[in-house]
């Protein structure tokens, strides 16, 4: 076993321009899933993207999250939720939530948070902070939490790239289960589908522990 590709919508982007660029990245080879991120959009926006990019990406059989928004998740038929915020949001969320879907959690600020939340019963923890410039690497509290997280718990992680594609080489150095990429493929100069072939052929050299035992 290797760790997987998890992508990430760019914040902001014109949705016909973009459902070509993620045909293109579903060509490229294995991606876990698919975090549908637009932060600043309304309401109608988010479910006009979810209705076209959810069964595009799942005929492919890649997992769709959609970002704090329950009802949008129902409708699009989307696999599961991203929680971005406090352990109080998770538990909001987690009281209307379907025990099939898959829930995942962002933005804890300390270990003893993170492990507030993993008691939960999140499905992943995911480590890097999407609403900061990205920088080539990873940050470098991302990879102390991904590397920590791997260690310590069963509860896969998820940890966040840089702009660049070698940079999936660092994060995957974690122990991480999937690595997260946004402007690394959705901003190359190849195009999106290079991006997933290079960042799976990087993936491909790590071997999770899990798989040594």
């Amino acid at each position: 076993m290797h760790p997987r590709l998890y992508l990430v919508t760019p914040p902001t982007f014109d949705l016909d321009e973009f459902e070509g660029q993620l045909k293109q990245a579903l060509e490229g080879g294995d991606i876990a899933s698919l975090l549908i991120s637009m932060p600043d959009a309304n309401e109608s926006d988010l479910q006009a993207a979810a209705k076209r990019l959810v069964p595009l990406a799942q005929a492919k059989e890649v997992a769709v999250l959609i970002e704090n928004n329950t009802q949008i998740m129902g409708r699009s038929g989307a696999d599961g939720l991203h929680v971005s915020g406090s352990d109080k949001d998770l538990e909001e969320a987690m009281q209307s939530f379907s025990e099939d879907r898959i829930i995942g959690h962002a933005g804890v600020k300390t270990r003893h948070d993170a492990m507030v939340v993993a008691s939960m019963g999140v499905d992943y923890m995911f480590f890097g902070l999407l609403s900061l410039n990205q920088e080539e690497e990873p940050h470098r509290k991302s990879l102390d939490y991904g590397t920590w997280w791997s260690e310590v718990f069963e509860t896969p992680c998820v940890v966040l790239a840089g702009t660049s594609v070698s940079s999936v080489d660092t994060a995957a150095q974690t122990g991480a289960e999937f690595v997260a990429v946004r402007e690394a493929v959705w901003n190359h100069p190849e195009g999106a589908k290079a991006a997933v072939e290079q960042a799976n052929a990087i993936l491909s050299t790590h071997t999770l522990a899990e798989a040594e035992d």
